[in-house]
């Protein structure tokens, strides 16, 4: 089962999405993998993966996906 999720985004975006996850109460939770590029990891359960990825696939900025 799929419990995280890599992402590439703008580096000033960075603060932004983890803001949203913690306003989810923390649907995610939100950790760099490569801070200077954008790279961020994206933790959640089995049962909030599907949740987190709505999220993600509705803000108003640019995130692309990284296959594991």
């Amino acid at each position: 089962m799929n419990e995280e999720i890599l992402i590439r985004t703008d580096v000033k975006n960075i603060n932004y999405i983890n803001q949203i996850m913690e306003g989810y109460e923390y649907l995610g939770v939100v950790s760099t993998v490569k801070d200077a590029v954008g790279v961020l990891r994206i933790r959640t359960t089995p049962d909030t993966y599907g949740e987190v990825r709505t999220v993600l696939d509705n803000l108003p900025i640019t995130i692309e996906y990284i296959d594991c």
